[in-house]
């Protein structure tokens, strides 16, 4: 038997289809993505200005904790019920429907914790309200 013993090339790799390939694949991925800046919504944020706090003289202010606990007046309510906050807020304003009422909620209350207040304020038949903010100098600290 006789084996040659030729020369030996080296295998190499074609390119050529590899970018063809990518090239396909990219035009796909440019045609099908959804361009989001298009579809966002435009939203202007209210901005608080802590040195044009306006002092009212008629208000009631509830603070909202991180665990969901009610304080009216700095009188902590022992019931998270809608009724109870309704009540203790008609009791704290008197029956005067002009009162504001002033949630100061912590950065980690529930949203339904704040809703809970707002639905016990029109319960009660106070309906001007108002949020408790924070410069971001004071959030700094």
């Amino acid at each position: 038997m006789h084996f040659r013993h030729g020369s030996r090339d080296e295998p190499e790799i074609n390119l050529i289809p590899f970018i063809d390939v990518l090239l396909v694949v990219l035009i796909f991925l440019m045609l099908s993505t959804t361009y989001s800046k298009f579809t966002e919504m435009q939203l202007r944020l209210p901005v608080a200005d802590v040195e044009a706090q306006r002092d009212y003289p008629k208000e009631v202010i509830v603070a909202v904790s991180a665990d969901g606990r009610y304080s009216i007046n700095k009188n902590v309510l022992p019931d998270r019920s809608v009724e109870a906050v309704a009540a203790a807020l008609a009791a704290a304003s008197g029956g005067a429907r002009d009162n504001v009422v002033i949630i100061s909620a912590d950065a980690n209350a529930a949203h339904q914790s704040v809703i809970t207040v707002m639905e016990a304020a029109r319960r009660a038949g106070l309906v001007q309200i108002t949020f408790a903010t924070q410069s971001a100098a004071q959030a700094g600290r």
